[in-house]
């Protein structure tokens, strides 16, 4: 938010000086001159960073290791060391986050986010060495806080460091929502129904078949995940400006990649090329389009859920969805799909983002790109929603839908479906014969065969099978008749 000039005057402030001249600052504020001018530049969405509290962690990790590797090269003194390292831990335990306030999109490449980052962790630190904010004389938030480092490489190495914390968090979610599909398959292993192909009848199977699709469909995307994952450990630490290290030592990239593991927790690696890493943002972009396939699925199995819940009398009705709440304000009684709904809604909004990663990821120019702040928005929007669907979708659709087992066996019974199933035995055209005048009279195919005498009762009962309409089966029973 914008601190109005008139509000300054009424509180105690404190003077800071850029490149630009000076300005009050609320004193009581943990960030500085650079966040205030921040504020003014860009009330985009009027959302702070601290609505991605992964990333402002990352941050915090960051400039941690970044305290720690300058002490150990000589570059940092310990007191001044030890102050930033105990501001950053407090940050990543949650405090202080209110204090990241410039907004998700941004101009300048993340230098507002990095600026913001710097002065909130010198402050507090300034604090924990016995100093006032804004006391820069003691400890500087360029000087120190940023030592050794730049935004270009600071920045995208949080970010990748948040979308780990991100993916971590959404494997789960999907394999929460896998397992249930899969108990669901299993509790509907025996339920026949009709198969569909351009939402018309085509075969025989049991709706454990149908449901055992949508947990197979979320462990390819885990795995898919995972693999995209692991491209983000890469990192460009230490790369400063552009990648070419410059005003950082030349064991400061390997070492603070050490370092930032360590204090992560995540296993990170130093780019082969930082210059290359620097101004590459296709990891970003590999990732988006895991995510967009991960949505582009979980939107096609919510869409089947709701035409298989479709009616409940006029429609499929092969399965019922939990009741969460009431459907309508006019029509009494009306119960809508409105999880897998929200889900669709999710998808729709990860496939943007996708688009939104594609262009900002292709509009880098030269060796940086500028345009990561709307990237690491996009992808962050992805992975929480994402989760939060796979976790609604979960506890309030999945494991409460029922199968509706005799209206389902009904449309078996009552389908043209069965013809397919009689096409080995029957010849492909006698099977269209009776195929159409089923429809045209009403009649079951079961009732045509017998009635035609093409099949004796038994071997129809013995067609009719759960395990042979469903699987592949040598069908022995005699020949095909003659289509003449």
């Amino acid at each position: 938010m914008i601190v109005p000039e008139s509000l300054l005057m009424t509180q105690p402030v404190r003077v800071e000086h850029d490149l630009l001249g000076d300005r009050a600052v609320p004193d009581d504020a943990y960030y500085g001159i650079h966040t205030l001018r921040a504020l003014e530049n860009f009330p985009i969405t009027g959302t702070g960073i601290s609505i991605y509290p992964d990333l402002v962690t990352a941050l915090a990790c960051v400039k941690q290791a970044a305290a720690i590797a300058n002490c150990e090269l000589g570059l940092l003194d310990d007191r001044r060391s030890v102050a930033i390292r105990l501001a950053c831990e407090e940050i990543r335990e949650g405090r202080l986050h209110e204090e990241f306030v410039v907004d998700v999109i941004q101009g300048g490449a993340g230098t507002s986010t990095n600026m913001n980052a710097n002065e909130v962790i010198c402050n507090r630190a300034l604090e924990i060495l016995g100093h006032s904010r804004g006391e820069y004389q003691h400890l500087h938030p360029l000087d120190h806080v940023n030592l050794s480092q730049s935004t270009n490489d600071v920045y995208p190495t949080a970010i990748k460091l948040a979308l780990q914390l991100g993916i971590k968090r959404l494997l789960p979610e999907m394999s929460a929502l896998r397992h249930a599909f899969a108990e669901k398959a299993l509790e509907f292993d025996d339920v026949l129904k009709v198969g569909r192909t351009q939402l018309q009848d085509a075969v025989p199977m049991t709706l454990g078949q149908e449901f055992s699709t949508y947990a197979v469909m979320l462990g390819e995307d885990e795995q898919r995940l995972r693999e995209a994952s692991d491209l983000i450990r890469e990192i460009n630490l230490g790369a400063t400006a552009i990648g070419t290290g410059i005003n950082a030592h030349p064991d400061y990239a390997p070492l603070v990649t050490t370092r930032l593991s360590e204090v992560s927790g995540v296993q990170l690696m130093s780019s082969p090329n930082l210059i290359e890493a620097t101004q590459d943002a296709g990891s970003f972009v590999q990732l988006s389009g895991v995510l967009k396939r991960v949505a582009v699925k979980l939107s096609k199995t919510c869409n089947d859920l709701r035409l298989l819940s479709s009616g409940p009398r006029a429609g499929i009705g092969e399965i019922a969805l939990p009741a969460v709440q009431a459907g309508s304000s006019i029509m009494p009684g009306k119960v809508n799909p409105v999880i897998p709904e929200v889900v669709n809604q999710i998808a729709f909004e990860v496939i943007g983002n996708d688009m939104t990663v594609t262009m900002a990821a292709e509009g880098g120019q030269l060796q940086l790109n500028a345009f990561e702040p709307i990237i690491a928005h996009s992808l962050f929007k992805s992975l929480y929603h994402l989760a939060a669907g796979c976790r609604t979708l979960t506890d309030r659709c999945v494991k409460g839908i029922v199968a509706n087992r005799e209206r389902a066996r009904r449309f078996v019974d009552e389908s043209t479906a069965l013809v397919t199933a009689l096409t080995p035995i029957l010849g492909y055209a006698r099977s269209t014969e009776i195929a159409r005048e089923a429809l045209a009279t009403g009649a079951r195919v079961k009732d045509l065969v017998l009635a035609k005498k093409l099949m004796t009762p038994q071997e129809l009962d013995e067609v009719m099978k759960p395990e042979i309409l469903t699987k592949p089966h040598a069908l022995t029973l005699h020949k095909p008749k003659s289509d003449a």
